[in-house]
């Protein structure tokens, strides 16, 4: 069972036992209190049943922001709830057509010719390949973390590209 339609949802591989729950904020910038409650509330009405896949960020390690701290009360909330878990924690997708992933908004700004900010910093750019790789082969019994890094670039090289 696929929960979702965003462009994590769209590549996922359907699995017997699992419930992917790919339906969540996925806009890193979000401060609408009704949003994360529409992603809470959603998440516990999934099936106990089955595996729960819950897709959280990385930033839940480094950032203080309402979209962190939101991704780290719902990672309680899948610990609390589900039997058996994979919480999969990762960076920016290289994929997809949301406009508020990194590399969309950034290319957006460029196709536009709106200004770009290039910090000294590096991003953690994360394949379709390899969410994959990990969605199709995590155990559907048990209580699972994983943080996915994915490949680590610089913005501005990110930019050439």
């Amino acid at each position: 069972m696929i929960i979702g339609r965003g462009d994590i949802a769209k590549v996922l591989n359907d699995r017997f036992g699992a419930c992917f729950f790919a339906s969540g904020v996925s806009n890193s910038s979000c401060t609408d209190i009704a949003e994360f409650k529409r992603e809470s509330d959603l998440l516990l009405a999934q099936p106990k049943d089955m595996c729960l896949f819950y897709f959280s960020s990385i930033c839940v390690f480094t950032a203080n922001s309402h979209y962190a701290f939101h991704k780290r009360i719902m990672e309680q909330l899948v610990r609390k709830n589900f039997q058996n878990y994979n919480i999969i924690r990762i960076g920016n997708i290289l994929w997809g057509n949301n406009p508020n992933t990194f590399l969309n908004n950034l290319r957006e700004k460029i196709n536009t010719g709106q200004p770009i900010e290039i910090r000294d910093e590096y991003k953690f750019m994360l394949s379709k390949e390899q969410l994959l790789l990990l969605t199709d082969n995590l155990p559907l019994i048990g209580k699972n973390e994983i943080s996915i890094f994915g490949e680590m670039k610089k913005v501005k090289d990110l930019i050439k590209q």
